[in-house]
C-alpha cells in the first residue's frame, strides 16, 4: 500500500550483509545444533561487580527516577574529562568539550546528523566498521574510501595513508569535509603511534577537514603497546572529536554509555541535535558510569588479558589445524586472512561453509567493505575450551579442501 512514498533515506542502506550469517545461525540453533559463535563483538563477561553494586544502590533512590541530561549528568562528564587528564595528559572542559552518549555508536550517528549538511563528503578508510560511513549517507552525505594497508604486525602503513589520504582529498568533489579514523581498528585491529596523529593534525588544518576519531578499544591492548589519544597532539582539539564506550572496557555493552569528546564547536552541535532528539540515559547507570571511570581499573586491565589469553589459544589451535594467523596489539577481534585453499570461495561464502558444516560462526570481511573480502572478523567471546573445540571442527572442515 501506498507504493508511491518512497523512503529515500533507508534505500540508501544495502542488504545487510551479516543478516545471511544470522540466518542460519538461528536455524541451527533453534534445530539444536551447537554453534561456537565469533561472530559479533558483544562481550560475555559480568560487569564489574562495584559497577553493579553502585547502579542498585542509585536506583533505589527515587530523585534518581525523572529525566536525565541529555547530554549526560555533570559528574560523568567530569568524569570523562578527568580520566583523560589521567591517562592522556589532555585538559577538557566538562561542559563544552564531553558529550555523554547512548553508545559511542550513537554519539557517532547523532554528530554526523547534527554536522553533515546534504551533499558534503567523508572520507573513511575501508575496510571499516559499517556505521563509520552509513552514518554520513542516511545524513544525505557522500563517502570516498581507500584501501587500508597495514605490516604483519597489524600497525598502520602510514606512507600509504597518507598518500591516499591527499589523492582522495586532490581528487573529491565537492572537498571533503570530514575524515574518519578508528585504532585500534575494528575489523582490522590496525594500530597507530602519537606520529600519525600529529601528521593528520597537521593535514587537518592545512587542508581544513575535521576529524571524527573512535577509540573504543583504545583500553583493550597487549604486549607493552598503548593506544594513543589524538588529544595528545598540540592543537588536535581545534580539528578533532573522538569517541569513547564504556561497553568493552568494563564489559558494559547492553549499558549504552560512551562518550564523545573534543572540539567545542563540534561538541556544541551533538549536544544541540540530543537536548531535542532525547533525555538522557536512566541517571542510575550514569552514576554507576561515573564510578566505573573514577575506580580502581584493575578490572580494565583483567578483562584485557581475558582477550589476551584467548587470542593466543585461538592463533595456536587454530594455526594447528591449519589456519595459520598473527597476533595483533590490540582489540577483541582477530582479523583473519581466509586459508590460501579456500580463499577462492570470498569471505561470505567462506563463512557460510564454516557455519553449516563446522558450526563455527565468523563475520564475513565483504560486511566492512570490498577492501575485506578476504577477511573475516573473529571476535574473542568464547572461552578456551570452547576455542579448542572450534579448532577440531576446523581441522576436518580443512580436510575437504
Amino acid at each position: 500500500m501506498f507504493e508511491e512514498i518512497e523512503f529515500e533515506r533507508i534505500k540508501r542502506l544495502p542488504k545487510y550483509v551479516f543478516a545471511a550469517i544470522n540466518e542460519i545461525k538461528l536455524k541451527m540453533r533453534q534445530n539444536g545444533e551447537d554453534v561456537i559463535d565469533f561472530s559479533m563483538g558483544n562481550p560475555d563477561g559480568a560487569t564489574p561487580q562495584h559497577i553493579i553494586d553502585k547502579l542498585c544502590e542509585a536506583a533505589q533512590k527515587p530523585k534518581n527516577h525523572g529525566y536525565s541530561a541529555s547530554k549526560g549528568i555533570y559528574k560523568l562528564r567530569l568524569a570523562v574529562s578527568d580520566t583523560y587528564k589521567r591517562k592522556y595528559g589532555v585538559s577538557l572542559d566538562p561542559e563544552t568539550q564531553v558529550c555523554i552518549a547512548m553508545g559511542s555508536k550513537e554519539g557517532f550517528v547523532h554528530l554526523t546528523q547534527a554536522i553533515t549538511n546534504v551533499g558534503d563528503t567523508a572520507i573513511v578508510a575501508e575496510p571499516a566498521y559499517p556505521i563509520h560511513y552509513y552514518a554520513f549517507m542516511l545524513s544525505g552525505a557522500n563517502v570516498a574510501t581507500f584501501g587500508l594497508k597495514w605490516n604483519d604486525e597489524y600497525e598502520l602503513d602510514e606512507e600509504a595513508f597518507f598518500a591516499s589520504l591527499k589523492e582522495t582529498l586532490k581528487n573529491t568533489m565537492p572537498k571533503p569535509k570530514f575524515v574518519v579514523t578508528n585504532f585500534p581498528h575494528n575489523p582490522t585491529t590496525i594500530v597507530v603511534y602519537k606520529r600519525f596523529y600529529e601528521k593528520l593534525v597537521k593535514l587537518a588544518k592545512k587542508e581544513r577537514f575535521y576529524i571524527i576519531n573512535d577509540i573504543a578499544y583504545a583500553d583493550l591492548s597487549f604486549g607493552g603497546y598503548v593506544a594513543p589519544s589524538i588529544f595528545e597532539v598540540d592543537g588536535a582539539l581545534d580539528v578533532a572529536v573522538e569517541s569513547y564506550t564504556l561497553s568493552k572496557s568494563y564489559n558494559m555493552a547492553g549499558w549504552r554509555i560512551g562518550c564523545v569528546v573534543g572540539n567545542s564547536r563540534l561538541i556544541g552541535a551533538l549536544q544541540k541535535i540530543k537536548s531535542w532528539l532525547d533525555y538522557g540515559i536512566y541517571t542510575p547507570m550514569q552514576i554507576a558510569a561515573t564510578i566505573a571511570l573514577n575506580g580502581k581499573q584493575e578490572c580494565v586491565q583483567e578483562i584485557a588479558r581475558k582477550y589476551e589469553e584467548r587470542m593466543e589459544v585461538l592463533i595456536e589451535s587454530f594455526g594447528a589445524a591449519g589456519w595459520e594467523m598473527s597476533k595483533p596489539k590490540a582489540s577483541m577481534f582477530i582479523w583473519a586472512r581466509i586459508p590460501q585453499v579456500a580463499r577462492h570461495l570470498g569471505s561470505l561464502e567462506f563463512s557460510k561453509k564454516l557455519l553449516q558444516e563446522a558450526k563455527i560462526a565468523v563475520s564475513p570481511g565483504i560486511g566492512f567493505g570490498n577492501h575485506g573480502d578476504e577477511y573475516v572478523r573473529i571476535a574473542l567471546i568464547e572461552n578456551r575450551n570452547r576455542i579448542r573445540q572450534a579448532a577440531k571442527n576446523l581441522k576436518a572442515f580443512l580436510k575437504q579442501f
